[in-house]
């Protein structure tokens, strides 16, 4: 099943966090935070402005992003599971990955 998403929506593919943290402990499921970051796999139009016309996304299929805690819609797509979000529920893009503090430059 392939999915459009209309309007100023996205799907959004959640991408899990470390299971460990920096000192080596495995946090158990219950201590575990709500997952916030995904990859983008489709996006909508844009939404309409007063006039009709579409304002473009500000997201790009395969963008990296942030997301609110609570928002979106989970959905079931195949043997995955995904999100369908608004871009206002978009906090943030990630434009690259932040070597961990120490690491050798």
């Amino acid at each position: 099943m392939d999915l459009q998403p209309l309007g100023d929506r996205l799907i959004v593919e959640v991408l899990e966090e470390e299971e460990t943290t920096t000192s080596g402990i495995v946090l158990p499921d219950t201590a575990k935070e709500k997952p916030q970051r995904g990859k983008v796999l489709a996006v909508g139009p844009g939404s309409r402005n007063d006039e009709g016309s579409i304002i473009p996304m500000e997201i790009a299929e395969g963008d990296e992003i942030i997301f609110s805690k609570y928002g979106g819609t989970e959905v079931k797509l195949g043997s995955d599971d995904v999100l369908i979000l608004r871009e206002s529920d978009v906090l943030a893009k990630v434009i690259g990955t932040r070597e961990p503090a120490g690491a050798a430059a």
